[in-house]
C-alpha cells in the first residue's frame, strides 16, 4: 500500500511540474536589501520587485536594514557568502555602502542599485526615477501655486528634505532649487528630516511655524513626511489650505491628503516602473551580457537608458498629481498594480 501511495505521489509531482508555468521555474535567488519599511514606497517596492522578478523567473528574498548603515553592511557581507544570482541594493547611505558593492562584484555577484544611486563605484545596473526632473516638476508646481496665491512667483517655501545620506533627496533638492533660483522674491528655508523619520519632519514644521510664520508653501520630499507636517499644522490651529503643501513620491497617504485638501500636489516617483525595469534586464545582469543604451518602454513609460561611469543607468519619469487626476489607477499610490506581465529584454 505504501508503495502505491508513493508511486501516486510521484505521478502527481510529475504532472504538477508539467503544468507549472515556464516563468515559475526559478533561475536563481535575488536578494533585495531594503533600507527601511517605515514608508509605503519601501513596502511597495518589496511587493513590486517580487512580483515582476517572479514573472521573469527569479525568486526574491528581502532583508530590512531598519535605516541602520551598519546593519546593511553586515547584511551585504552575509548575502555575499550565500552567492545569490544578484543583489538589489537600496542603500541606507550611498557613501558607506560603496565598499560592500565592490566586495560583492569582486565575488562575481552582480549588484543592482534600486531607487538610490551609488555613483562613486560601478554597479551592474541602476534603476531610478528622474530625481532631478522630479525637482524640476516640483518647482514648476511651486511657481504655479505661489502665483495663484500671491499674484507672482514670490513668497517663502519651507523645504523638508529626507536624510542627507540619500541621493534621492539631494537630487530633488538640486533640481528644485535649480529651477527656483531665477525667482529672487522666493525664499527657501531647507531642513533635513534625518533618517527619513516622520517625527523629525513634524518637529521641523512645528519649529518653523514659530520661526517663520509667513511660510506660504511646504515642500516635503516624501508623502509620509507630509502626514507629520499636517499633524503639526493642526496642532498650530491651521486648516486645509491655510498653508500650501507638496510632496514628492506619490504614496497612498499623499493621495489621501490631496483628497482631504491638505496637499496641493504630489509629484510621483514611478515605483512600479522602477521595479519592472530591474526585472526586464535581470537576465542580462545575471548573465553579464551587454546592456544597450536607448529608449525603452517600461510598462507604458518612455524611459532612457544610458551608460554612465557607474554602469548602465535607466531613468524613469515622474508626474504631478493633484485633485484633477488623483484617482488615476496608473499612479502607484492608488495601489492597483499593472496587470500586464514584463518580459526579459533580449
Amino acid at each position: 500500500m505504501k508503495r502505491i501511495v508513493l508511486a501516486a505521489l510521484g505521478v502527481l509531482a510529475m504532472a504538477m511540474a508539467m503544468l507549472t508555468p515556464a516563468f515559475a521555474q526559478t533561475k536563481g535567488t535575488v536578494y533585495y536589501l531594503v533600507p527601511t519599511l517605515l514608508d509605503e514606497f519601501q513596502t511597495g517596492s518589496v511587493s513590486a520587485l517580487e512580483m515582476f522578478l517572479k514573472q521573469v523567473g527569479y525568486e526574491m528574498k528581502t532583508l530590512n536594514a531598519d535605516n541602520k548603515t551598519d546593519a546593511q553592511q553586515s547584511q551585504m557581507n552575509d548575502v555575499i557568502a550565500l552567492k545569490p544570482a544578484a543583489i538589489i541594493l537600496a542603500a541606507v547611505d550611498f557613501n558607506a555602502l560603496k565598499p560592500s558593492v565592490e566586495s560583492a562584484r569582486a565575488a562575481g555577484i552582480p549588484v543592482v542599485q534600486f531607487d538610490r544611486q551609488i555613483t562613486s563605484t560601478p554597479s551592474d545596473f541602476t534603476s531610478v526615477a528622474g530625481t532631478i526632473e522630479i525637482g524640476h516638476i516640483a518647482a514648476e508646481q511651486a511657481q504655479k501655486l505661489l502665483t495663484e496665491k500671491n499674484g507672482s512667483v514670490k513668497g517663502k517655501i519651507l523645504q523638508v528634505l529626507g536624510d542627507p545620506g540619500d541621493p534621492y533627496t539631494l537630487d530633488i533638492q538640486k533640481g528644485f532649487e535649480e529651477k527656483m533660483k531665477e525667482f529672487p522674491d522666493v525664499t527657501i528655508v531647507s531642513h533635513p528630516a534625518m533618517q527619513w523619520e516622520a517625527s523629525n519632519a513634524g518637529t521641523i514644521v512645528a519649529d518653523q511655524l514659530l520661526a517663520n510664520p509667513d511660510i506660504d508653501l511646504i515642500f516635503n520630499h516624501a508623502a509620509h513626511l507630509s502626514v507629520a507636517a499636517v499633524a503639526s499644522l493642526e496642532a498650530a490651529g491651521k486648516k486645509p489650505g491655510d498653508i500650501m503643501m507638496m510632496s514628492s513620491n506619490g504614496a497612498p497617504v499623499g493621495l489621501d491628503l490631496i483628497r482631504k485638501g491638505w496637499l496641493n500636489v504630489e509629484v510621483e516617483q514611478p515605483l512600479y516602473a522602477q521595479a519592472a525595469a530591474v526585472a526586464m534586464f535581470m537576465d542580462k545582469i545575471v548573465n553579464k551580457q551587454e546592456i544597450k543604451d536607448g529608449e525603452y518602454d517600461v510598462i507604458g513609460l518612455k524611459s532612457t537608458l544610458t551608460t554612465e561611469s557607474w554602469g548602465p543607468n535607466i531613468k524613469i519619469p515622474g508626474a504631478a498629481i493633484d485633485k484633477s487626476n488623483v484617482d488615476n489607477p496608473a499612479f502607484w499610490g492608488n495601489m492597483k498594480p499593472p496587470t500586464d506581465t514584463v518580459k526579459s529584454v533580449e
